[in-house]
């Protein structure tokens, strides 16, 4: 306030009073974010704090993506964002607003059982307007072997030894050995085909939908036994001895799950083994939250348990299933380190601050989601009913 106004206390006070009451929010949302532990305009760090009250009227008309643009466009903030967000999802408050944002969730939930969002046409879609928003973005973010997902944690000190640990988890699972062909469906930027080749002697083909992926996975890999193709996986031909997905499931989308464990079988020795790292969700629902859908991961979908087991049955048989979800949290903390650190050297040009808000509050519901266990992350160690040999896992 300016001085001359809160130097008279009985007009401060009145001012400040008229600005909380038009701060404050609907019953029903107070009531929603109070079974959360969340207060709006309250004094923990974990509490929204409102500088518009366009705010709540964003949330009942859009619901969660009303929600998120509003944060994009610095209408609320929170000191503990993930805590705001853990406490948010535990209660799944995104899902029971009423009126308009109920009837959107409804419509999208229709949309979902109608389109295939995933199909061969749109297949790129997720490669050109995530993975290709550049790849300074992700050298900052990630650690060095680019890996951009879950690292394994179990006996880590840092982001790179976790994500090391999960690529040298992931090719001793498969029982790499020199000579042997490994397929990586969804190969990133080349982490896990450069240290399979370099490591386990092995020759590498990867398959990616981003451009920008590519092209630092083949520099990556120059003189290794590795070749990286932009195709769709649904176009796989050949035979492998081994096959990994690692974070690709999460755009396959569920009336493509049978299809892609298909595809995977028809490529697959019969004496072969795959491995599937993917997120899980602990419900079976369908799509995703609408402002991960529209800003982060378009045409996403997170599998459960029962679409998995559902899926795999007509095709393989399931040896293994790993579950370390709680290693995501760690992982997305580290990531949010990075990017938040290297953000002074980012900023400029087509990172402006509202990128800069949404990636924040990207990684952060990231971490609620994991952190209240409604995310799940899980390796899968499968095979054709064919295989003779007995598998152990290790761990």
């Amino acid at each position: 306030m300016p001085s001359s106004i809160s130097s008279n206390q009985d007009l401060a006070g009145a001012v400040t009073g008229g600005a909380k009451a038009a701060l404050a929010p609907p019953g029903f949302l107070e009531r929603l974010a109070a079974e959360a532990g969340v207060a709006f305009n309250g004094d923990r760090p974990w509490d929204i704090q409102v500088h518009e009250p366009a705010v709540y009227g964003r949330i009942l008309r859009q619901g969660s993506l009303g929600f998120g643009e509003a944060y994009m466009d610095g209408l609320w903030d929170s000191e503990r964002l993930d805590e705001t967000m853990t406490r948010l999802i535990r209660v799944a408050a995104g899902e029971r607003l009423p009126g308009l944002a109920a009837v959107r969730a409804a419509l999208a939930r229709v949309e979902e059982l109608v389109l295939n969002r995933q199909s061969r046409r749109r297949a790129f879609q997720v490669g050109e307007r995530h993975y290709d928003i550049g790849n300074e973005i992700y050298r900052a973010m990630l650690d060095p072997t680019m890996s951009y997902s879950c690292g394994y944690w179990r006996d880590a000190r840092s982001l790179e030894e976790a994500q090391l640990a999960k690529l040298d988890l992931i090719c001793r699972k498969l029982e790499l050995a020199p000579g042997e062909r490994l397929l990586d469906i969804g190969c990133g930027w080349g982490g896990l085909a450069e240290h399979a080749a370099r490591r386990y002697g092995v020759e590498v083909e990867g398959i990616t939908i981003s451009r920008e992926q590519l092209v630092l996975a083949e520099e990556r890999c120059r003189g290794l036994p590795v070749r990286i193709r932009l195709m769709d996986y649904r176009d796989l031909k050949g035979r492998y001895d081994k096959i990994v997905s690692v974070g690709m499931f999460e755009h396959v989308g569920h009336k493509n799950y049978s299809t892609f464990f298909r595809t995977a079988a028809r490529v697959l020795a019969d004496q072969g083994l795959m491995l599937l790292h993917t997120i899980g969700s602990s419900e079976s629902a369908r799509g995703t939250d609408p402002w991960v859908q529209k800003y982060i991961f378009p045409n996403g979908s997170l599998p459960s348990v029962r679409q998995l087991g559902a899926s795999i049955e007509p095709w393989l048989v399931l040896d293994d299933w790993h579950c370390f979800g709680r290693d995501y949290d760690r992982t997305l903390q580290a990531w949010w380190q990075r990017f938040d650190a290297a953000w002074p050297d980012l900023k400029g040009g087509r990172y402006d601050q509202r990128f800069y808000r949404m990636w924040k509050y990207y990684l952060h519901i990231y971490m609620g989601y994991f952190r209240c266990r409604r995310g799940q992350l899980w390796q899968l160690v499968l095979s054709k009913p064919s295989r003779r040999a007995v598998y152990r896992a290790p761990r």
